[in-house]
C-alpha cells in the first residue's frame, strides 16, 4: 500500500512538472492562478452580439459554456470568455482542451507581451461536434493576427487565454473543459 501511494505521489509530482491544469476544480469561476474567467462581447466597442458564460456540472464534472448570438451588425462580430494567466515556465509547448459544440468553428486566442492592442492576438481554430473531443494544440500552430507581431512566442510570454466565437452571423454554443498547458 505504501509503495503504491509513493508511486502515485511521484507520478503526480512529475506530471505537474510537464503540464499545468488551468481549470480550478475547487473554484471553477477562477483559474489555477486565481484569475476570474470573464465574458466579453463586441458590445465593448459598440457591437450587438450577445451571450453568456456559464459553469455547468455534468456527471460530477464541470465545464464552461459560451453561449450566444454573434452578429456583424454595427461593426461587431464576437463573443468570448477569457482569463489572465501567468506561466512562469517557457518550455510548455501548447494547450490541451476538451471541447464540444454545435458544429460551428471557434477559436482559441492567446495574447502575449507582443500584443499591445485589444484586437491583437495569436489564434487557432477549434472545429466542434456534439461529442466531447480532446485537442492538443501546439503554440507553433497558432497564427498571428497582425504582420508586425513575432511569428512565435514562448509560454512565459502569454498574458491571457480566450475562447472565441467570431467573424460571422451565427448562434454559438461552445463547451470547454480540462484546459491544460503541456
Amino acid at each position: 500500500m505504501i509503495i503504491k501511494f509513493v508511486f502515485v505521489l511521484i507520478v503526480t509530482c512529475f506530471n505537474n512538472l510537464l503540464s499545468i491544469e488551468l481549470t480550478n476544480k475547487l473554484s471553477p469561476e477562477v483559474n489555477c492562478f486565481n484569475k476570474k474567467w470573464e465574458f466579453i462581447s463586441d458590445q465593448v466597442m459598440g457591437g450587438l452580439s450577445t451571450g453568456t458564460l456559464k459553469i455547468i456540472t455534468e456527471d460530477d464534472n464541470f465545464f464552461y459554456r459560451l453561449n450566444g448570438k454573434v452578429t456583424l451588425e454595427n461593426n461587431g462580430g464576437f463573443i468570448q470568455f477569457r482569463s489572465i494567466i501567468n506561466l512562469k515556465k517557457s518550455d510548455y509547448e501548447g494547450i490541451e482542451i476538451t471541447v464540444r459544440g454545435n458544429g460551428e468553428n471557434y477559436y482559441t486566442h492567446l495574447t502575449t507581451k507582443y500584443t499591445f492592442l485589444p484586437w491583437q492576438y495569436y489564434n487557432h481554430e477549434i472545429i466542434t461536434t456534439d461529442s466531447w473531443t480532446t485537442l492538443k494544440i501546439f503554440f507553433q500552430n497558432f497564427k498571428k493576427s497582425h504582420f508586425y507581431q513575432p511569428q512565435s512566442f514562448s509560454s512565459d510570454d502569454i498574458k491571457t487565454i480566450g475562447f472565441v466565437a467570431i467573424g460571422r452571423n451565427f448562434d454559438a454554443q461552445l463547451d470547454i473543459k480540462n484546459i491544460e498547458f503541456f
